[in-house]
């Protein structure tokens, strides 16, 4: 398995407890992000290192950096059409391009002069971005905001067929380390390690509102 993994409780102690972050796992040139599908789906990614198949290029399709806000939302690999869990790497500046034409699901006064405006800014936009709740293992809210983004048209083209560098099944490891959540032995859970990543373009990081430094949101 080609991703780096750390005890979850190691991670925890130097995590931000609040603020909006990226957390995800990357390096100088690739940025890992999370999907869960059904079999099918998910085992012609993983053969052909690409989607396609039964995967559906006429809709969204969200892409999640953080691996506990997709562990909360598969129910760690259990929900009907989420049993394999994919660790996609993506090129960084493919990711970085992601995040500059995201467009936020919910309307923010500060970015967008009328309701209007934004609602035609999402119409046309190739890429959704929505800040959820993240997820401790055990499903109980944190105050920390995680980040998914919704691919469309385009975007999700590139993103299927010329973005990835590698497709990762995931899903025996999430059911080894699945065991460890339902007993609730948090201390023997293992979790892909996640940093706090900060876009390049210093406009992007302001128009999402991005917590940067752990030290900032705690000061």
């Amino acid at each position: 398995m080609n991703i780096q993994t750390a005890r979850y409780l190691e991670q925890k102690t130097v995590w931000p407890t609040d603020g909006r972050y990226i957390l995800a796992q990357y390096d100088q040139s690739s940025v890992v992000v999370y999907q869960a599908y059904r079999l099918s789906i998910g085992e012609y990614a993983v053969q052909h290192q690409r989607f396609g198949g039964d995967f559906g290029f006429n809709r969204m399709s969200w892409i999640k950096p953080n691996f506990l806000w997709m562990m909360y939302r598969s129910g760690w690999g259990t929900k009907l059409g989420q049993e394999i869990t994919l660790a996609i790497r993506l090129r960084r500046d493919f990711f970085e391009s992601v995040l500059a034409a995201a467009v936020s699901s919910s309307y923010d006064p500060d970015l967008y002069s009328t309701k209007e405006v934004w609602k035609e800014s999402i119409s046309k936009s190739l890429v959704r971005l929505q800040w959820d709740p993240d997820h401790a293992p055990s499903g109980a809210r944190e105050e920390r905001r995680a980040i998914q983004l919704g691919l469309r048209g385009a975007m999700l083209r590139e993103y299927g067929r010329n973005a990835i560098v590698e497709i990762i099944d995931l899903s025996e490891f999430v059911a080894s380390q699945r065991t460890h959540v339902e007993s609730k032995d948090y201390g023997q859970l293992v979790l892909p390690i996640e940093q706090v990543y900060v876009p390049s373009d210093p406009s992007v990081v302001a128009r999402l509102k991005l917590s940067t430094t752990v030290e900032s949101e705690r000061a």
